[in-house]
């Protein structure tokens, strides 16, 4: 279109340089090879000018020419090293999310009579997953669920949320009573700081969490804090419920009597919803500085199913805040289903004794 214009206008008018632009373009949306090739037609409509004006061997014409030719060499060298480095994180991105998936299991939809959906946003660009963690464990005739919370955000304090995820799904099935459950995170917690906490950091490091527990057969639901936020309780008749709990210190600060770890009882039955969040949700802020509203906000939604809740959260949470979070959000939705016939007394169970964790591949 250039070579055809500068033709139409004349001598007196000189389109011919913006041939440059052919390559220049095509560089965005191809590789090293086809910029090339339009940088090969560029300078030869630059040629066609020349003939068409009975130029084609002046110094002007000589010298756009060499200069279409030299910028695009120029193009193509940079359009290599960009397709290089793409391959490179592409790598990289691999590996990570290879290694990310190893720590973070994915969590199935269904557990025993409990439907359950998970969203996670790290708040470091580029990471699947970073400080906030959750995970499931199917314990007999019971759920065992843990959320948590790493002092810091993204990808440096993945190594807590690692340590913290392997000792649940070892020690889920291992002890009776929440209290214990948390007594043994805390050793855990406890060993890990000891050989790898940096001595200027020395008393800093910690893990708010918190685990709950959901018989199949009781319309009940026990849980114990350690600094972390209570959950979200959602009704069947669009009443929204947040508990009063009695929590722990964090784990990572040397709790490990099982009595300083108090078990909350709430009522849990079917056609109830618990949300469980870390607090990169409710400290979220728009732009005037104003916290996420949680629990307003997700009593709009509470006749929704586990996913298309979080998902109404998700994009509402993304929109308070702009689309950009100051720390990792993780939210966790468990779903008790109504019993299947009149007269049932307990709920169908699956995959007993078989551990399971939440990761990214649950919702981004």
């Amino acid at each position: 279109m250039i070579t055809a214009a500068d033709i139409a206008t004349g001598p007196n008018i000189v389109l011919g340089p913006l041939l440059v632009v052919a390559p220049t373009l095509t560089a965005w949306f191809a590789g090293p090879w086809p910029t090339a090739g339009i940088g090969v037609l560029a300078m030869a409509g630059e040629a066609a000018n020349g003939w068409y004006a009975g130029t084609v061997s002046s110094r002007n014409v000589v010298v756009e020419v060499i200069a279409i030719g030299a910028i695009t060499s120029l193009i193509v060298v940079l359009c290599a090293v960009r397709d290089r480095h793409a391959r490179q994180m592409a790598r990289v991105r691999s590996v990570a999310k290879a290694a990310q998936q190893v720590v973070m299991w994915p969590l199935p939809s269904r557990l025993g009579p409990l439907r359950l959906a998970c969203v996670y946003l790290a708040a470091e660009e580029e990471a699947d997953i970073g400080g906030d963690l959750y995970a499931a464990a199917r314990t007999g005739s019971a759920v065992r669920v843990m959320i948590g919370d790493v002092r810091g955000k993204g990808l440096p304090a993945l190594g807590e949320a690692a340590l913290l995820l392997g000792a649940f799904r070892e020690a889920a099935h291992q002890h009776a009573s929440l209290p214990d459950l948390a007594a043994s995170l805390e050793r855990s917690m406890t060993r890990y700081l000891a050989d790898f906490e940096p001595e200027d950091e020395a008393g800093e490091r910690f893990v708010t969490a918190l685990l709950v527990e959901i018989a199949d057969a009781e319309p009940l639901v026990r849980m114990t804090s350690c600094g972390h936020p209570p959950p979200l309780l959602l009704g069947p008749d669009n009443t929204v419920h947040v508990p009063r709990l009695h929590p722990a210190p964090p784990l990572g600060v040397s709790v490990t009597d099982p009595d300083n770890h108090v078990v909350d009882v709430l009522p849990f039955g079917p056609g109830d919803t618990l949300v469980l969040y870390t607090d990169g949700v409710i400290e979220a802020r728009d732009q005037n500085g104003v916290f996420y509203p949680l629990a307003v906000r997700a009593a709009q939604w509470t006749d929704h199913p586990p996913e298309a809740l979080l998902h109404r959260i998700e994009r509402d949470l993304l929109a308070h805040t702009g689309g950009r979070l100051g720390d990792d959000v993780a939210l966790l939705a468990i779903h008790r289903a109504p019993i299947p016939h009149p007269g049932a007394t307990t709920f169908s169970t699956s995959s007993a004794d078989t551990p399971v964790s939440a990761g990214s591949s649950c919702g981004t």
